[in-house]
């Protein structure tokens, strides 16, 4: 007898400050469902860069949804999509036409040189949090049991924008 297992339910960030922004994040958005069935996808946020600022503004999103794949075979899959979606190596925090990130996969907690699960910068990531807030503030991180919207909650004020729902 062959027990399947359930689709893991996955939280994912996207970002892009290259280019046209906007068709980046539909774009993957687009690609994302070949591996991950999407639920829901949150507003776009226009956001400052962080960490190195002196580059363009960010178009960041996060999206929820659900995949049968293991976790280093979904980041095998989402790198795959951001180089077929123009990516290339910059530096680290640098510019992207593209990024996605896993911010949870059920409530793994995973620590390997390849990924970390839940994102190991999530808990210091407005542009992150808030579209992860708008999608389902009471998501738990999986190591501290602290939901979004209490990471979000004492974060000072944001310079990030609201565009509305951009992707749906």
């Amino acid at each position: 007898m062959v027990i399947e297992k359930p689709p893991a339910r996955v939280a994912l960030a996207l970002g892009s400050n290259l280019g046209d922004r906007l068709k980046a994040l539909k774009d993957a958005v687009s690609a994302i469902t070949s591996c991950v069935t999407i639920n829901a996808v949150s507003p776009v946020y226009e956001t400052p860069a962080a960490y190195v600022t002196n580059q363009p503004q960010f178009l960041n999103a996060a999206l929820l949804g659900t995949t049968a794949l293991e976790p280093l075979a979904l980041l095998w899959s989402l790198k795959d999509i951001e180089r077929e979606l123009g990516r290339t190596p910059t530096f680290r925090f640098g510019p992207r036409t593209i990024d996605i990130d896993i911010l949870f996969y059920d409530d793994l907690v995973l620590e390997t040189l390849e990924l970390t699960i839940p994102h190991p910068r999530l808990h210091e990531r407005d542009f992150v949090l808030k579209p992860l807030s708008d999608l389902n503030p009471d998501l738990r991180h999986a190591k501290t049991g602290v939901s979004v919207a209490q990471m979000l909650a004492p974060m000072p004020p944001s310079s990030m924008i609201c565009l509305g729902n951009l992707l749906s």
